[in-house]
């Protein structure tokens, strides 16, 4: 099992990426890593760590891709980038699993116009999973495609079933179309014509999702256009950092609450793992022809750890290929 990874892309590079590269490593005994980026950065920052130097190579590329710069003038100018130059090598070894904290705009249009997109898809979807209160729920299109045609959400609906059954071991994974109330008649034209595309696929579609719906536990996939997926997921980390500030702030108001904080100091550790980005790993750009695997732009090391685990989990349930061949099965036309 190998893991590609974009040893510059993200806020933290390269040291958390390879922090966290080194961590998953020694937690993943079935993975190796190749880092690409300068070699000559990546070396002195390995020279840090205990590691197995057998399962780690490394392969130059001179340039970096920044955060905010145009996605798509900047895979085709950039060519020595670490991100194109890792997605050139997924393109020749469609096994093994991409990772990259980098830009998201680039890591969407570098997938689409290098790996390219299953035969049939029309659409890639990022697909994050947040936490809901049972367990998790998985969304897309977390933003890969701000406006979208009811094809897409139809799609979108299948493959967010497949990843839920085969990485999180669903069985029978309950599909949710976001959506302004639970009638089949409710929503806008999008929503309105995806609805009855979403009710002709193999999946269990257990209709529309309100938002209060959204983390109850009551849905294990929420279909959307990228737009409206993105403002969730950014509403969800800023609520949870909100509420984690808030509690903190009542905690030492007083010393009466501060005893009760230590007594209850174990459930509060809970609850702050489950509303932290870093214990979920990344968002699998779902759809195109190889695992790309897109983590925080601010990833740590832990983050990073974790989405390790996530590759583990993406390969051994043959993910990428059974998405490629159900949608291979079903064509849809809006």
């Amino acid at each position: 099992m190998r893991v590609i990874v974009d040893a510059m892309g993200g806020d933290n590079a390269p040291q958390a990426i390879i922090e966290g590269c080194v961590l998953g490593l020694k937690k993943y005994g079935e993975l190796s890593v190749t880092l690409v980026g300068k070699q000559e950065v990546i070396e002195e920052e390995l020279s840090k760590y205990d590691y197995n130097r057998a399962r780690v190579d490394i392969v130059d590329a001179r340039e970096t891709i920044e955060m905010a710069e145009p996605a798509v003038e900047a895979i085709r100018k950039k060519k020595d980038s670490s991100m194109v130059v890792a997605l050139n090598l997924l393109k020749q070894n469609k096994d093994a699993v991409f990772l990259t904290a980098g830009s998201t705009g680039a890591a969407v249009a570098g997938s689409t116009l290098i790996v390219k997109r299953m035969k049939g898809l029309k659409r890639p979807a990022i697909a994050p999973l947040l936490p809901t209160q049972t367990g998790k729920v998985l969304l897309l299109d977390g933003g890969a495609n701000a406006e979208c045609r009811p094809s897409f959400l139809a799609q979108f609906a299948l493959m967010g079933s497949i990843y839920m059954q085969k990485v999180e071991g669903v069985e029978n994974p309950a599909v949710g179309l976001v959506n302004n109330g639970s009638e089949a008649e409710k929503g806008n034209e999008l929503t309105k014509a995806a609805y009855k595309l979403i009710e002709q696929m193999p999946v269990n579609f257990a209709g529309n999702a309100e938002g209060r719906d959204l983390v109850t536990g009551d849905f294990d996939v929420l279909v959307c256009d990228g737009f409206t997926g993105n403002i969730i997921m950014k509403f969800m980390e800023g609520l949870a950092s909100a509420l984690l500030f808030l509690l903190k702030g009542e905690l030492k108001s007083s010393v009466r609450t501060k005893l009760g904080a230590a007594i209850a100091m174990p459930a509060f550790k809970n609850f702050k793992d489950k509303m932290d980005y870093r214990e979920y790993g990344g968002a699998l750009l779902l759809g195109v022809d190889a695992a790309v695997v897109k983590a925080h732009g601010s990833s740590d090391a832990k983050a990073i750890e974790s989405a390790f685990g996530q590759v583990v989990d993406i390969i051994k349930g043959d993910v990428i290929n059974v998405i490629r061949e159900e949608i291979s099965k079903i064509k849809i036309e809006d």
